[in-house]
């Protein structure tokens, strides 16, 4: 199977612009303690998806400006924050943080041209990225918390007051 060529940065740079407005109206005003709730000892709380959110953007976002500034240039891997760096913030915090990082992000997506999608870096465990695979991946990044978030959400919030309804969900935090 041949490899596909780079996609078009539009639909994801779409959907990494919305993620910022979708998590400012889902969390606005819901109470720290489902913010802080978490399913299992294993499973993140909203606060720590947040939180690693955050650190995510920090990374793809030095990736992308790396590969758009620099000619193949090695990509830095990810290295997971120790869990009390992340828990030490607020649910608040960590999205006032990442809003902007986010919102500064897509303006400068905004300016790189179609034709940057297949510019390269070299990830160490993964071989050559281009910058359309990164940005896919974050889009479906934000994706996969979103909906995580929203299953928390439901499952601490919603689902266990359903009564007999309960029957036709099964969140699944």
């Amino acid at each position: 199977m041949q490899p596909l060529s780079p996609a078009p940065i539009h639909a994801p740079i779409s959907l990494l612009d919305k993620t910022p407005t979708l998590l400012e109206v889902l969390l606005r005003d819901l109470p720290a303690d489902l913010l802080q709730w978490k399913p299992a000892a294993d499973r993140w709380s909203i606060v720590e998806v947040l939180g690693h959110m955050v650190v995510i953007e920090k990374l793809y976002e030095q990736r992308a400006r790396r590969i758009m500034l620099e000619d193949s240039p090695a990509l830095p891997k990810y290295e997971p924050p120790a869990d009390a760096e992340i828990e030490k913030k607020s649910a608040r915090q960590h999205l006032e943080e990442f809003v902007p990082l986010r919102r500064a992000f897509v303006f400068y997506l905004h300016s790189v041209p179609a034709a940057a999608a297949e510019r390269t870096g070299q990830h160490a465990e993964l071989g050559p990225l281009t910058l359309s695979q990164i940005l896919h991946e974050l889009a479906n990044h934000d994706l996969g918390h979103l909906r995580q978030i929203a299953e928390l959400y439901r499952a601490h919030a919603f689902h266990p007051y359903a009564g007999p309804l309960q029957k036709y969900s099964n969140p699944k935090p």
